[in-house]
């Protein structure tokens, strides 16, 4: 959604800031919500949680998985013993099995998986919040648009002066003199 939103922001901007008028009338600042994400507790949070739930279901997947091939090679161990029918019914079996994992694998982690909708839902009041509060400063402060530098756009130069993730953390009742590396 914010990689969407700024997209059409630089569409935007490039549309407008053809004449020198306007380009002089323009402000224009970037910030950096990767940076801003790994400072906020509730990511960190949310975050771990996924992780967890996302090792959860790996570790089923695999526990399933080992099951379905240990019912395999019991199956070619004695495969010579059975009738035409019962290696049918076992093959089908095993198909099942298989099949059973893999509809699991893109329940959890498909496109629209388990995984996905509990990330939409847990960082979307996280997302909102970002959002709302670069609206704030950049109203506050009279920028016409703000970038994201963490998004697919490429910045070949940025000027530290127009980065506004501190400004947006503070929005956001961070204390961004506790934070290093910036």
């Amino acid at each position: 959604m914010i990689k969407t939103t700024l997209r059409v922001a630089l569409i935007t901007l490039l549309a407008t800031a053809s004449s020198p008028e306007a380009q002089a009338q323009q402000r224009i600042a970037y910030v950096d919500t990767e940076f801003i994400l790994e400072r906020i507790p509730e990511y960190q949070t949310v975050q771990q949680q996924l992780d967890r739930m996302a090792q959860d279901w790996e570790q089923d997947l695999t526990e399933r998985q080992r099951e379905v091939e240990a019912d395999f090679r019991a199956y070619q161990a004695r495969e010579l013993l059975y009738t035409a029918e019962e290696r049918q019914r076992r093959r089908d079996e095993i198909m099942q099995a298989e099949d059973e994992v893999e509809r699991l694998r893109m329940k959890y982690f498909g496109p629209e998986g388990d995984l996905f909708v509990q990330q939409e839902q847990l960082m979307r009041p996280i997302q909102d919040r970002i959002l709302t509060a670069i609206e704030n400063v950049a109203t506050e402060d009279g920028y016409d648009y703000v970038f994201d530098k963490s998004g697919d756009f490429l910045f070949l130069f940025t000027r530290a002066q127009y980065d506004l993730s501190n400004r947006v953390l503070e929005e956001l009742g961070i204390d961004v003199d506790q934070i290093q590396g910036r």
